[in-house]
């Protein structure tokens, strides 16, 4: 594998930069214009002359295609400041790229990433750099790149699988995995795991297994809490939390199609005519059918990393939510999309409010509420735009205060809400049932 590099200026909208010049002139106390450019990095095979043709097309922009170069268009003094994504994982605008260049017939590419250089015509003090980057990248998903790369390769070494001696010692060998990976097994996770292993598949786990099922079984994956005993005032109450909520679908159930047992919910719908493919794992031509399809609904949100993170973390929040609707019954067909978000107090640059407080202090950890509200919303139509679902509604609220008590209400960590409707086929609702002796299987990789 090789790298091919592409430069593209400018690498930021006007406004964008004078944006990031202002923030920065502010603080260095000068006057810095800056010079920016895009950097796409290719990794491929040993391309023809005509597939790196095809891939200058479809890198440069359509109605300035000359702006796209083999060399860098910054200054050769000028100090460069390179961000760009992490090489441990590669980016959703990666996959669709490369997704790309494979439909136009170029398959030796496995992956393009981009980045953003800054030139500045005066060397940076240490404490001006760390300044400017924190301007211009994101912590989380981003990285400075001190070199131009050359690879994609992290350097990094995988550790080995370590079998856990749970045979041999009992219990206490999972304690002490427990408490070395943090992988936060309470009283009756440590005994269950112990019998699974010991008595029941008699044979020592290994800590990938471990880590494993201490995500899976999670209160995040699993919301164990919600079938919880509901403790109010020392009484208990006669129902669990989730058996309040479906105290509604049970005074009503006429309407309801699919609820509570699958990745989304869907409400009776109607005969309708439409097209559909004549056989299914190939081309095929489409033909006239008239069918019943159910509306569904599925909703959740991504609060915490679309704080840390606000671009990736509502795009990972909006995939997530797609993949809902996809997964449910045995396949169903996404339509439209709606975002919301509950953030604190904006304090947008020359709009001053009374009941804002600029005062207030946030996590150094979280992004500020405006630009959370901007990122992330940008992220959530961006993934849905790629994937050809369209946020068509949604709500946004900002809200921070100090109460007359002395006590300050704000969304520190913001709400990212994400929901989407589709359509399922009624011949398509129910899953088929498991079968003893089947896999499985967990798809992903590395992300963030």
């Amino acid at each position: 594998m090789s790298l091919l590099t592409y430069y593209r200026r400018p690498g930021l909208g006007d406004s964008h930069r004078r944006t990031i010049e202002q923030r920065f002139n502010a603080m260095s106390q000068g006057a810095v214009e800056l010079q920016t450019e895009v950097c796409y990095y290719i990794e491929s095979e040993l391309l023809s002359e005509d597939q790196r043709f095809q891939i200058t097309w479809l890198l440069g922009e359509t109605y300035d295609p000359d702006a796209l170069t083999e060399s860098s268009q910054l200054s050769r003094e000028d100090t460069i400041v390179e961000v760009g994504p992490r090489m441990s994982f590669s980016t959703a605008w990666s996959t669709n790229a490369v997704s790309i260049c494979h439909a136009c017939g170029i398959n030796g590419v496995s992956r393009i990433e981009r980045s953003r250089r800054y030139g500045f015509t005066a060397p940076l003090t240490l404490e001006e750099r760390a300044f400017f980057l924190s301007l211009v990248h994101d912590r989380m998903t981003e990285c400075e790149y001190m070199d131009p790369l050359t690879s994609f390769d992290t350097g990094a070494t995988p550790e080995t699988v370590e079998t856990i001696p749970l045979i041999e010692e009992g219990r206490r060998a999972l304690e002490e995995l427990n408490e070395r990976m943090g992988l936060a097994f309470d009283e009756w996770d440590l005994n269950y795991y112990t019998d699974v292993f010991q008595d029941r598949l008699k044979r020592n786990p290994t800590n990938v297994e471990c880590f494993d099922v201490a995500q899976s079984n999670s209160e995040h994956s699993r919301h164990w809490f919600f079938k919880g005993r509901l403790i109010l005032d020392g009484r208990e109450k006669p129902h669990h939390l989730i058996g309040l909520i479906q105290e509604t679908l049970d005074a009503n159930p006429d309407n309801s199609i699919i609820a509570f047992k699958d990745n989304s919910s869907a409400i009776q719908g109607a005969r309708i005519d439409t097209l559909l493919p004549e056989q299914s794992g190939g081309p095929t031509p489409l033909t006239a059918a008239n069918v019943v399809y159910h509306p569904l609904l599925t909703a959740e949100t991504h609060n915490f990393p679309s704080g840390v993170a606000p671009f990736a973390g509502a795009e990972t929040g909006t995939g997530g939510r797609i993949r809902d609707t996809h997964a449910t019954g045995r396949g169903s067909l996404v339509i439209a999309g709606t975002a919301a978000y509950c953030v604190g107090n904006l304090l947008i640059p020359g709009y001053e409010l009374p009941w804002e407080d600029d005062t207030f202090g946030y996590p150094d950890n979280l992004a500020s509420p405006l630009s959370i509200e901007i990122e992330a919303s940008n992220g959530a139509s961006d993934y849905g735009n790629k994937f050809g679902e369209p946020v068509i509604q949604g709500y946004t609220r900002s809200f921070g205060m100090r109460l007359p008590s002395g006590e300050r209400r704000e969304w520190i960590k913001p709400i990212m809400f994400s929901a989407g409707v589709g359509q399922i086929d009624d011949r398509h609702t129910e899953k088929h049932p498991p079968e003893i002796g089947m896999k499985v299987v967990k798809l992903g990789g590395p992300a963030y």
